[in-house]
């Protein structure tokens, strides 16, 4: 490229570079990085002065002189007095020798056999599996997806700006090695467990970075080849591969209208992993009764509990039930909650509820794998929670999935009458038994053709193939105006199969 590029070609650059995230300088930057490494500008040729660049983009002539000596300290360009600034020929030559594409100067070798050497295959458990760009269709009944209309941008940034104080900064910057915010710690254990009935001091608290980290832990302490754990069926497919990944000897109970019954197929079982308060993916409850008969199983039998308490707070009406945690006085509960699931997945905020000498096991194996989650977001988080915009929020939460829930239901009556529904008291999706026979995945991959995501219910039972035809239909993410059209294409697409 000549040394004096027309303006048309320097703004059209410029634009291709913008982005709302970057200042204007950062920009320029971008830019000038981006046209050295196309080879728009040949190494050792010099680039426009600050002044001419400027005078073609139409900004300030200091912008342009920052952009250029910040691209100086890094390297890409060389400074010489009197002269301007030139691209630096042996950074560009080193970057190019170094990065994707460059070939090896040695002698060929033979590919790698990663197949005999990867301990787990992570790839090839069964999972959920959501579009990347599933915000792009038009009726996506996923669950626990991020849903914009809903999120509280001026209260999160209003707690994020006040993270920024300088009193602030210089409390969460420095590495806390193994220990959490405390005042995280603290409104979590006087405003989030006591709304469940649990009551936990400061140091059987553990911050995670969502409630899955919290299972990854819990399965990396206590697991072993030789544990046998129980689990519901269906159930969390991740939980079920986080355990699976420890130990073969996992033992599925297939759930009724009451979550997980407690009897004589617990027998032998070290370790449960439950979700009583919302089981997964079923949505029902389990009973005040069954809770007390589980807690006595596991006092008799040695028994601990893993209890994901991932969607307790969002009931439509009426008090929620207490968390097994709030019923146990022997300790037999490790007790696992989400923060932000149900409005924020991204934030990724979890914690672990156990007796002290476990909560510090926990630490010290967190060190290992991240040392702690964000202190800057477990203080804008404890923020958000001391000035009661969670509390808020999960209110808002609470009647805008219930009016979708509403929503649903209905439709689902009018155009898929011949669907036996789970009833729903909360939460944000619902369980649907198809007639017997019906290819849930082929009617997946179809009615996403037709702009409808739903999730088929095989994922969740232990046993392939599913005893049954089933879906999960979700409703966190999709606006009201699109539940009953999307589910009127999804009974077309049923009765085409």
């Amino acid at each position: 490229m000549n040394q004096r590029t027309n303006t048309l070609l320097w703004k059209q650059l410029l634009q291709r570079s913008a982005r709302s995230n970057l200042s204007l300088q950062g920009q320029i930057r971008e830019m000038l990085v981006s046209a050295i490494l196309d080879g728009l500008i040949e190494p050792g040729r010099p680039v426009p002065s600050g002044r001419e660049l400027a005078e073609q983009l139409g900004v300030a002539r200091n912008t342009v002189v920052l952009a250029y000596k910040q691209l100086a300290d890094e390297g890409y360009l060389l400074s010489r007095q009197r002269s301007g600034h030139f691209v630096n020929a042996e950074f560009v030559a080193g970057l190019r020798a170094h990065g994707p594409g460059a070939e090896d100067s040695g002698a060929a070798s033979a590919p790698i056999d990663w197949d005999s050497r990867l301990r787990l295959r992570p790839t090839r458990q069964r999972s959920i599996h959501k579009p990347a760009d599933w915000q792009k269709y038009p009726y996506p009944f996923l669950y626990g997806q991020f849903d914009a209309s809903l999120f509280p941008t001026a209260n999160w940034r209003e707690c994020c700006l006040k993270a920024l104080s300088v009193l602030d900064i210089r409390d969460w910057a420095p590495d806390h090695i193994n220990r959490d915010d405390e005042t995280l710690v603290q409104q979590i254990r006087t405003r989030v467990l006591p709304r469940r009935g649990v009551w936990a001091q400061a140091d059987e608290i553990v911050v995670t970075v969502g409630a899955q980290h919290a299972l990854y832990m819990v399965a990396d302490l206590l697991l072993g080849e030789h544990s046998t754990l129980a689990l519901e069926n269906p159930g969390y497919p991740d939980a079920r591969n986080i355990f699976a990944a420890r130990t073969s000897r996992l033992l599925p109970i297939d759930v009724d209208a009451d979550g997980l019954p407690v009897d004589q197929r617990l027998h032998g079982a070290d370790y449960l992993y439950v979700t009583p308060s919302h089981q997964c993916p079923t949505g029902v409850t389990m009973p005040l009764e069954r809770r007390q008969s589980l807690l006595h199983w596991a006092e008799r039998n040695d028994l601990i509990i893993i209890e994901d308490d991932f969607e307790s707070e969002n009931r439509f009406g009426g008090e929620p039930i207490p968390a097994l945690k709030s019923l146990d006085h022997k300790h037999r509960v490790i007790y696992i909650g989400s923060l932000s699931k149900s409005w924020a997945p991204g934030l990724r905020l979890g914690y672990i509820v156990a007796p002290a000498p476990l909560a510090r096991e926990f630490r010290a194996l967190r060190r290992l794998m991240l040392r702690h989650p964000s202190t800057f977001v477990q203080r804008a988080f404890a923020l958000f929670l001391s000035l009661g915009h969670h509390d808020a929020q999960l209110r808002r939460i609470a009647m805008a999935q219930q009016q979708r829930s509403q929503a649903v239901l209905r439709a689902l009556a009018e155009h898929l009458p011949q669907c036996e529904v789970t009833p729903v008291i909360g939460g944000g999706s619902c369980w649907l038994r198809l007639p017997d026979g019906i290819d849930t995945i082929e009617l997946a991959r179809r009615a996403a053709e037709q702009g409808v995501l739903l999730e088929s219910g095989d994922v969740f039972f232990f046993q392939q193939p599913a005893p049954g035809s089933f879906l999960r239909l979700g409703w966190q993410s999709i606006p009201d105006k699109a539940i009953e059209p999307g589910i009127a294409l999804l009974g077309k697409t049923l009765q085409s199969l």
